[in-house]
């Protein structure tokens, strides 16, 4: 047993974990970080899951990964290149029609079922667009947070609401109306006041059962559609790409960036506990044993994780603690991977084309997704999923042998506490699932990884499988992530940060929590702001 000294331990090579990691040593701190698995990354990581075949084990596409971050990483420099998928979206319908979405196709498309709702889309692309893009100013910025104490201490909190507020308020009527909705509504009410045909309004339902276990008419469903359409992709709004490479690349690339700035990274470190004396955090000790002291201790855990298995429960305040034990995680998430032997031939759209390169929806109405859900909630799962499956080495032959193929299958809804005995049951419905619009699909199945909610539980670290590590609920998001008076990265233990997904602003591959985690460090440790090495 050892104990070393650091300035920052971060706990979890996670991306946002790299992130905040990479932004503290650029200011001058000595970092040190603790990851359990053999490889950095977390969910975003490449990896073979049969002989010879290679890719994303559980994310697997990118375009909310924030600009900022790229550039000040500067990770094309540590080797990521991201590629535009040629389509978007594939819709294959049982009547044998099909939805294609993809710039300079999707209102053509739309026309083919309703004349009126092709007519509306650049409406509500234009309407929808003015609220994303105050998102993604908020999403790097912490939130205003609720704080006890005088006027003084309040006063940042205020100047901060203001300037949120301002942009808020600089929409006209109809734009906060907008902005209230998408908050508020279900997407299934919000689409249903767009559109009058089942195709669009599953092409953009989709987005809102996300790692949602939630009907699309569940109130707040319609943010969950809106959290994913703030991305883009090298400089394109709205675009999902492929890391060449797979996730991994993205992660390995930042752990470059990392590597060059002096952050060590010791992988195969579970930590045990945050050490803490007289009510403070003040270092880590791993399974080992091993103490790392450090003037700051950052997790990247899930914040149940963090604060149910690591931080003694006498310096965390009662109130604190029970609401973390009822904090909402669970994302109804079965993850695949399938080897594939040769492409699959869709009988709406049969042969190889670009529609092959899109993400794959076999969900055809917000009712089918509605009904997806409840039986769910019943049953454990349901006899008709929601699949959506990428097939990566379309746009990247890195990844199978010559000829050969891999597919990432995104299935909602499964029971966030789905046993094991039912991963197999499960997996073989989401390839038959598959298989009925793509005949032949099954047959050319030569390898396969199925990972349950409890798989990525295990593996990941994702409590109840959640993709986002917490519901994107109003009562947890912005100012009460992950609980109110705490969205600033800062926990009740004084010299304890979150800068994980469980942080402002939630989920998805942005690197936004570690980098806002990140300022709120460098700020406590005297190296942000005025005279500091901040930005």
């Amino acid at each position: 047993m050892t104990t070393t000294t650091t300035d920052v331990v971060v706990l979890g090579g996670g991306h946002n974990g790299l992130v905040c990691a990479f932004y503290l040593a650029k200011v001058g701190l000595k970092v040190t970080m603790l990851e359990r698995r053999s490889v950095v990354g977390g969910a975003a990581v490449t990896e073979e899951f049969h002989p010879g075949f290679r890719n994303s084990t559980a994310s697997y596409t990118v375009s909310l990964l924030n600009p900022k971050v790229i550039a000040d990483m500067e990770l094309a420099r540590h080797g990521l290149t991201v590629v535009e998928r040629k389509v978007s979206n594939f819709l294959p319908f049982d009547d044998g029609r099909y939805l294609l979405a993809g710039e300079g196709r999707t209102q053509g498309q739309v026309a083919k079922f309703s004349a009126r709702d092709a007519e509306r889309l650049p409406h509500y692309e234009r309407r929808l667009e003015v609220i994303a893009a105050i998102l993604r100013d908020w999403i790097l910025k912490a939130p205003p947070n609720v704080i006890e104490g005088g006027w003084m201490a309040m006063l940042p909190e205020l100047v901060k609401g203001a300037s949120l507020g301002k942009q808020a308020a600089g929409l006209d009527t109809q734009g906060r109306r907008d902005l209230l909705d998408l908050f508020a509504k279900s997407a299934g009410d919000w689409l249903d006041g767009w559109f009058e045909s089942d195709p669009i309004k599953a092409l953009f339902g989709f987005d809102s059962v996300v790692g949602n276990y939630a009907s699309p008419y569940t109130p707040g469903s319609a943010y969950v559609l809106l959290h994913h359409v703030f991305g883009e992709v090298n400089g394109r709004k709205g675009v999902w790409g492929h890391a060449l490479g797979g996730m991994g690349a993205i992660t390995q690339a930042m752990a470059s960036a990392c590597a060059e700035l002096g952050v060590e990274v010791r992988l195969e470190t579970a930590v045990a506990e945050v050490l803490t004396e007289k009510g403070r955090a003040v270092g880590a000790v791993t399974a080992g044993g091993d103490v790392v002291r450090a003037r700051a201790v950052v997790s990247n855990l899930h914040p149940r994780l963090l604060f149910e298995t690591l931080v003694d429960d006498a310096v965390v305040p009662a109130d604190f603690r029970e609401r973390i034990a009822n904090y909402q995680s669970g994302s109804g998430t079965f993850r695949m991977n399938v080897a594939l032997s040769k492409l699959p031939n869709f009988t709406s759209l049969p042969g190889q084309g670009d529609h092959l390169t899109a993400g794959i929806i076999i969900a055809p109405s917000l009712a089918y997704m509605d009904r997806a859900h409840a039986e769910a909630r019943l049953n454990g799962w349901s006899s008709k999923p929601i699949v959506e499956m990428l097939i990566p080495s379309t746009l990247d032959d890195s990844l199978a042998p010559p000829g050969q193929h891999v597919a990432s299958l995104f299935c909602q809804h499964v029971d966030p506490t789905l046993g094991d005995e039912h991963r197999d049951t499960v997996a073989d419905l989401m390839i038959d699932t598959v298989d009925a619009h793509a005949p032949g699909f099954k047959a050319s199945v030569v390898g396969r990884l199925a990972l349950g909610p409890r798989d990525l539980e295990r593996r990941f670290g994702l409590v109840g499988g959640d993709i986002f590590h917490g519901r994107l609920t109003l009562d947890q998001l912005f100012s009460a992530r992950p609980v109110l008076g705490h969205a600033d990265h800062r926990m009740p233990v004084p010299g304890l940060y979150l800068c994980g997904s469980g942080a402002h602003p939630g989920g998805g591959v942005t690197g936004a929590p570690g980098h806002n985690a990140a300022r709120a460090v460098a700020k406590d440790l005297g190296r942000w702001g005025p005279g500091a090495r901040g930005e």
